[in-house]
């Protein structure tokens, strides 16, 4: 981390990440190759934001109110962001999420999910949005948009780089700077005994909060890992303005439209923010949820976002001078060749 801190002009920031929880935003901040001092913030802006920049890329992020999660205000936080940093050219929505398991998708706890354009989706399907038709059934309708371009050409290097070196998150790229002691001691992996898949229709039963009565042969039957590094995952992320937390419907969700987590806010963006979706996994999207892997999970996507965000090229905006600092790099290389020729 660079002391002191950089001030650079609104102008230079050129990518938006949100989160939607404390500890994600914490994860993020964690992994900044640097960070910067706020510059002066509209009047008419409600949202808190932190300032940094990972590899060339500066980066302004943000997290929704504390307690006010869902579509609603991912998109009210939005809005407000882009009015304020106008030139902002694309996002990245990162956090954590309930995991959708399959034997064709073998999805564990710390493991990462990237939306992906799928079939007629754009990576991300409002599985809440749609018509009540003949019989009570309910049909999906429409579709959310794609991320931008520039994303997905980051996310087909990050594929062909998984495909030549594996699709797993390395210690190295999980690594918390020990400024940050407090998070390095929170985010710790949890340990794959923690990490239980129960059947769909185990449930607690009535007014049962607690997995003290789920009993061990509830659980999915799954072969352990060779490894504890996080895998990731590319495909559709389910988004809505609910928290999923039923496995049956989780199963016949996922069975009907194909999706690899459940989540709260990428629908309420994906239309006027347009963003790729990370999600690390802390849950199943069921009954037995806890809070346990957040943590862990959340440093896993923040650690998927700064991957992509590395392998996307970095575009200037038109007219943007370079901030003081850049400049006076740019000076002294250039008082420097001069003294060579001469």
């Amino acid at each position: 981390m660079t002391l002191p801190r950089r001030r650079i002009p609104i102008v230079e920031y050129t990518v938006g990440w949100i989160c939607a929880l404390p500890i994600e935003m914490a994860a993020s901040i964690a992994l900044l190759d640097e960070l910067y001092t706020p510059p002066a913030q509209p009047p008419h802006d409600q949202n808190s934001y932190s300032f940094g920049r990972i590899g060339q890329h500066n980066v302004v992020l943000v997290c929704l109110p504390a307690g006010v999660t869902g579509t609603a205000s991912a998109a009210t936080v939005a809005a407000q962001f882009r009015s304020s940093f106008p030139s902002i050219q694309y996002g990245l929505l990162v956090g954590v999420g309930g995991g959708a398991p399959s034997a064709k998708n073998d999805i564990r706890l710390g493991d990462v999910i990237v939306s992906k354009p799928t079939g007629i989706f754009g990576g991300v399907v409002q599985y809440d949005f749609g018509k009540t038709i003949e019989k009570g059934a309910f049909k999906q309708t429409g579709s959310l948009n794609k991320p931008p371009r520039v994303l997905l050409s980051a996310l087909a290097s990050l594929e062909t780089k998984c495909h030549l070196e594996g699709n797993q998150l390395t210690s190295d790229s999980l690594a918390i700077p020990d400024t940050y002691s407090e998070l390095r001691s929170a985010a710790k992996y949890p340990g794959a005994e923690h990490d239980q898949l129960y059947m769909a229709e185990c449930g607690h039963g009535k007014d049962l909060e607690t997995c003290g009565v789920c009993d061990e042969p509830r659980y999915v039957d799954r072969p352990p890992r060779c490894h504890k590094d996080p895998v990731i995952h590319f495909g559709l992320i389910a988004s809505a303005n609910q928290l999923m937390r039923h496995g049956i419907t989780r199963e016949k969700l996922r069975k009907e439209l194909d999706v690899l987590c459940f989540e709260m806010e990428a629908a309420g963006l994906m239309d006027n923010f347009p963003c790729l979706v990370i999600r690390g996994i802390c849950d199943y999207a069921d009954v037995h949820k806890t809070k346990q892997w957040q943590p862990y999970a959340a440093v896993t996507a923040a650690s998927c976002a700064k991957q992509i965000l590395l392998l996307t090229p970095h575009r200037q905006q038109p007219g943007c001078q370079p901030s003081a600092g850049s400049a006076s790099k740019i000076c002294g290389i250039i008082a420097s060749l001069a003294g060579t020729r001469n």
